[in-house]
């Protein structure tokens, strides 16, 4: 279930901001399944569906976008930098995400968005054995 909830956090934020250049992007089959993993841990309906889809992609865009323009430019963004363009584009997304919710739903999103920092915030930081502290278990 950790690594479901883990994949779906990584479709639903994006490009992690821990790196400083995009992963590669999912295969067609790859991003269909993931969507359906989060169509049901949300309960979508097809309606819904196809708006968070839309929603989602145009977030992924807009960060595939901002690596592009430093990559052109030959600058390298600075982890604070990463970190506020992440913020920036996760509000952008709760924003958009609030009407076609329900506040159920726009709930257990948050949480997989939560999910997905505490996973790429341990991730940035190395293992719990290299100076970081061990994860909390649940």
């Amino acid at each position: 279930m950790k690594a479901t909830v883990v994949t779906i956090a990584l479709l639903c934020a994006g490009a992690a901001y821990a790196q400083t250049s995009p992963p590669p992007a999912p295969s067609a089959a790859e991003a269909s399944r993931h969507m359906e993993d989060l169509a049901t841990l949300l309960d979508l309906t097809d309606a819904q569906r196809a708006q968070v889809q839309t929603i989602l992609q145009e977030q992924h865009a807009k960060m595939k976008e901002s690596f592009e323009q430093a990559r052109a430019s030959g600058t390298k963004p600075d982890w604070q930098q990463m970190k506020a363009l992440h913020e920036q584009l996760q509000q952008e997304t709760l924003q958009k995400l609030a009407p076609v919710l329900s506040a159920t739903q726009l709930k257990k999103f948050q949480i997989i968005q939560n999910a997905m920092h505490h996973h790429m915030g341990h991730m940035a930081h190395g293992p719990a054995g290299a100076g970081a502290p061990a994860p909390a278990q649940n």
